[in-house]
């Protein structure tokens, strides 16, 4: 079912997300089959492992070259923009929807994470300019660290530590769990580069057990497991690993199964009945968290970068919210905090109703502050698999539409020394090229390439790909002209 659902929603536009929600509302105990789930602690534990998976997917998709200029604001937005929002919305749920202030905390901190599952899979979509993707996939990347540690410390029993304490207790957790996942994810990457698996299938397998080992590692040394796994799977999928499209698709399958499973077993865990009361406050509180507080978190958080004004309001706009503020709500319901339902169904409505007007209407903002990417040429799918007793690499080279290998001849790729193109694929055909055959878009080029050329041979063929056959030349007047 959900797998069809996927595909209706592509067609209206509609996100999936609620219609996995949906699935699970219908199974429940007010659907159809009235299937009762109250199990609080088996959501969270759940709804845990599925965002390490998320997060996990997310950092094995996202370009290094695309977020490194924009972590300084990534890394702001995740901390000073978080509280920013965080005292915004809870002063909105406190002084007009009426709710005490430890309530108006929990939800204010639970509501101003944005979502990674949201945000991947709409933002890759959406044609926008790097700048603002890179810096909307980092910021959903970190900022389930501090907002945990905020939503634990507000719904812990007794007074509420002092804001110093808290965030100081905040950057060291950052600090810890950003340690551990830049160590695991090196200490991974090498290993898998210079160990030969006996099996192709075992690489995907071995990717995903290194992403969850940083997050047991963060959590068990007191960091943050969810930095962790995200740097790690960040170091990992820019490694230049062998099978990296079949990692990729192992990576993209589990994400799909963790959303589906989490957004249906939070669909199980609400009770349509009991929302009513509900409906006006979380849109009242998503009013202001909308339009007040994700603005003034983005505005106040770029005043140092000089980002212009169309660029920060459509990052005010993609603040999109999902799975993860709903299974934070859990928190105070399994802390055993008072009105802790009404905390879960306020975050619940919200999240319906805000997604389904934020997701579905980005791609028209963009358009009208003229924000689109234009389409440049496509990138290849290279992957690799390596001869360990030849010391040797065989990359396989798909030319997509777009791709400005197209024209290029064989000779004029000027590969370096010590790598060759051996065997090229046209409509089902195979045959060993000459220098001068001429390379068309849907060949399948088999390069091989010795252990010291490997990357010079990717970069290589990457940037002819996006350049054509002057591609050296473009860099290197690039260059001069830098200098």
């Amino acid at each position: 079912m959900a797998v069809v659902a996927v595909r209706l929603a592509s067609r209206s536009g509609l996100p999936t997300l609620l219609i996995y929600l949906g699935i699970g509302v219908a199974i429940g105990q007010d659907g159809l089959f009235g299937f009762t789930f109250d199990n609080v602690e088996l959501t969270q534990v759940l709804g845990y492992a599925a965002l390490v998976v998320i997060l996990a997917e997310g950092g094995l998709g996202t370009k290094w070259h695309e977020i490194r200029p924009v972590m300084p604001i990534a890394a702001v937005l995740s901390t000073v923009g978080v509280m920013v929002s965080v005292f915004i919305t809870a002063g909105a749920a406190y002084y007009v929807v009426g709710l005490d202030w430890r309530q108006s905390l929990i939800i204010g901190a639970v509501v101003s994470s944005t979502d990674a599952a949201a945000v991947f899979s709409v933002l890759r979509n959406v044609p926008l300019p790097k700048r603002v993707t890179g810096v909307l996939e980092a910021e959903s990347g970190f900022n389930d660290a501090p907002v945990v540690i905020m939503v634990v410390a507000f719904s812990a029993t007794g007074p509420i530590d002092s804001w110093y304490y808290l965030l100081g207790e905040i950057l060291l957790e950052l600090l810890i769990g950003a340690a551990i996942g830049i160590a695991v994810g090196w200490v991974g990457a090498y290993g898998l580069k210079h160990v030969a698996l006996p099996a192709s299938g075992l690489y995907p397998i071995a990717v995903m057990a290194i992403a969850v080992a940083a997050y047991a590692a963060g959590a068990m040394a007191h960091g943050s497991g969810f930095l962790g796994v995200y740097v790690a799977s960040l170091i990992l999928g820019n490694a230049k690993l062998p099978h990296r499209p079949a990692t990729r698709g192992f990576a993209e399958g589990l994400g799909w199964i963790a959303q589906i499973g989490l957004f249906v077993l939070l669909g199980l865990l609400v009770t349509p009945h009991e929302l009513g009361d509900d409906v006006v406050p979380a849109l009242i509180i998503g009013l202001f968290l909308t339009v007040l507080a994700r603005p003034a978190e983005v505005m106040i958080s770029l005043l140092p970068f000089r980002i212009p004004w169309r660029e920060q309001a459509l990052m005010s706009w993609a603040g999109l919210r999902g799975a993860v503020p709903i299974v934070l709500a859990t928190i105070p319901m399994v802390a055993g905090l008072g009105e802790n339902r009404r905390i879960f169904n306020i975050v619940f409505v919200l999240v319906i109703f805000y997604t389904l007007v934020q997701g579905p209407t980005l791609p028209w903002l963009a358009r009208r502050l003229r924000l689109g990417a234009s389409s440049g040429p496509a990138d290849l799918g290279i992957e690799s698999a390596p001869l360990e007793r030849l010391r040797g690499h065989l990359l396989s080279v798909a030319i997509p539409d777009g791709s400005r290998m197209h024209g290029v001849e064989v000779n004029e790729l000027r590969l370096p020394t010590g790598s060759a193109v051996t065997l090229v694929v046209r409509e089902g055909a195979s045959f060993v090229p000459l220098p001068s055959t001429s390379l068309r878009r849907g060949d399948e080029l088999l390069v091989v390439a010795t252990d010291p050329v490997r990357d010079a041979a990717e970069d290589r063929l990457r940037a002819v790909g996006r350049g054509g056959k002057l591609a050296g030349w473009l860099v290197q007047r690039d260059r001069q002209r830098q200098a």
